[in-house]
């Protein structure tokens, strides 16, 4: 706007010179030469001697001759007797023809005179031109101004139009607006903000199919102990078993509320976990040997007392860490509990620490139980532990074949 402004402006000054500069010579060379001006003083003397002889107007009689003079436009007329310049008519003639010009001879009513006519429309024609030069020079500023601001609400208008048809609910179009200005600055923010509902709109849209997968899985995994469940309750309520048979319905009732709150906790995380965009963690800079020795530690001796066979390798050398040591302990009781469903005990636990340049990664790896008594759908956990190692600046990743599962999680070194 203000590069506009100058620019309206330079060319204002430029119409102004040109248009006077134009004006001015037009004036001096061609209104006041020789032969215009004669010419002027001709029809002046024409009208001013029509004017005396029709009135009767004496030489004597100023008013009278200032009233033609009134009707004229920048004219005054001196009336000098010939009888006072007697024979000094010739000398005084040629000295007041040098001041006034030409001395026309007249007789008014008193006799004769000798008139000057005073022609001072020079500088009424020279205002003129400056006051058509200011004219042009002002709508050629508003000119330029209302081409830029013309040039400006059409690229306003069309934003707007963009604008509105990106509130009528077409995403997809993309809002732009050339240029380094303000409207461009704002088309990009408006654009920009298109693209964050967009993202946000597939956050929930994907948060909503994961919600729905959530529940189809669950609900699944759920009705079929569930079912289990008040059968053999059923048996026990209604049926007349035997003392040995009543021990054998109560384990596996016992043994499929034990799964169903199994999955109860499952859920119950998956919403602790995804229920909020950010956990609350209080990470601070930890020895990284001491705490994988109290957290493997600890895990090591859960998979032990299940039954299971544990070989650890740990990583040479010394380094920190920056982590919560409670959501890391989470992350390792996740994997804990994803052994103990569905890893084969015949087989060991193999738990692998290494470093490398600048990441530190922990490996659990283990045997696929042939004959699991749930295949895991949800995926609960993994979905946790990822979360909360992607929180950490870390990463968490699976793998896993028709024998093999392995999950390995990775943590940035303190440099």
């Amino acid at each position: 706007m203000l590069l506009t402004q100058l620019l309206a402006l330079i060319a204002a000054a430029g119409v102004f010179l040109l248009v006077y500069g134009a004006g001015r010579y037009t004036v001096q060379n061609l209104y006041m030469s020789r032969e215009s001006v004669l010419a002027r003083k001709a029809a002046l003397y024409a009208d001013f001697n029509s004017y005396v002889q029709e009135n009767g107007v004496s030489g004597s009689d100023a008013e009278a001759i200032a009233r033609w003079s009134r009707t004229q436009r920048s004219v005054s007329i001196v009336a000098y007797p010939e009888d006072d310049l007697g024979q000094a008519l010739p000398v005084l003639e040629d000295a007041l023809s040098r001041f006034y010009g030409r001395l026309y001879p007249m007789r008014f009513a008193d006799g004769a005179y000798r008139i000057a006519i005073i022609d001072s429309s020079e500088e009424r024609e020279l205002w003129q031109s400056a006051v058509l030069a200011v004219l042009l020079a002002g709508l050629a500023y508003i000119a330029v101004l209302a081409f830029y601001t013309g040039k400006l609400t059409r690229r306003i208008v069309t934003l707007s139009r963009e604008a509105a048809q990106v509130g009528a609910g077409d995403l997809e179009h993309e809002i732009h607006a050339p240029g380094e200005d303000e409207i461009a600055a704002l088309a990009g923010d408006i654009d920009q903000m298109r693209r964050s509902v967009i993202e946000r709109l597939g956050s929930e849209r994907r948060a909503w199919e994961a919600n729905a997968e959530l529940i189809t899985a669950i609900s699944h995994d759920i009705r079929t102990p569930m079912t289990s469940l008040m059968g053999y309750l059923e048996l026990l309520k209604d049926g007349s078993p035997t003392e040995a048979d009543r021990a054998q319905f109560t384990a596996s009732a016992y043994d499929k509320a034990v799964e169903l709150k199994d999955l109860t906790d499952e859920l119950f995380r998956y919403f602790l976990v995804f229920g909020r965009a950010e956990l609350d963690m209080s990470p601070e800079d930890l020895d990284a040997r001491l705490l994988l020795e109290q957290l493997l530690g600890e895990a090591e001796f859960d998979l032990t007392d299940l039954g299971f066979s544990v070989q650890r390798v740990d990583f040479e050398g010394e380094c920190s860490l920056r982590a919560d040591p409670l959501y890391l302990k989470r992350v390792l009781d996740n994997l804990v509990s994803n052994i103990r469903k569905y890893a084969d005990a015949s087989y060991p636990v193999m738990i692998l620490c290494e470093r490398k340049d600048d990441t530190l990664t922990i490996c659990f790896s283990n045997r696929i139980a042939e004959r699991s008594e749930r295949v895991e759908s949800t995926r609960i956990g993994l979905r946790s532990c990822e979360k909360i190692m992607r929180q950490l600046s870390g990463s968490f990743l699976t793998r896993r074949d028709e024998e093999h599962f392995s999950a390995e999680l990775s943590l940035p070194v303190l440099k």
